[in-house]
């Protein structure tokens, strides 16, 4: 089964997280995602795997910085993170129905 990896690669611990899949035998997808925005329907397809709402994949300062709307929520949410991919919390991996945030790394190993 894939594993998809989405990935800033400036970013400390989604580079952390991508050498731990590696480690461990991964050769995920990698979406470098202010390349390759994720739409608002794959963003709403890897909440729910997550269990989780959209605050959850929402940077605070970088959604500020863009102009999103702090009062935003649900699928107006969601759709300014597909419009301003800066304002996703990354690392995100996802495998089969279940995906996890790379916060710490090593918490992605779970859904291997």
């Amino acid at each position: 089964m894939s594993v998809t990896i989405y990935h800033n690669p400036r970013c400390s611990k989604s580079r952390q997280t991508l050498a731990l899949l590696e480690e461990n035998g991964v050769d995920p997808l990698v979406v470098e995602y202010l390349n390759t925005p994720p739409s608002a329907d794959e963003l709403k397809s890897v909440l729910q795997k997550m269990g989780a709402g959209p605050r959850d994949i929402l940077r605070p300062k970088e959604a500020k910085e863009e102009g999103i709307d702090p009062d935003l929520d649900g699928d107006a949410l969601i759709e300014a993170i597909a419009a301003h991919p800066r304002a996703l919390e990354r690392p995100i991996v996802v495998k089969g129905d279940k995906a996890a945030m790379g916060r710490p790394p090593e918490s992605v190993l779970d859904i291997l």
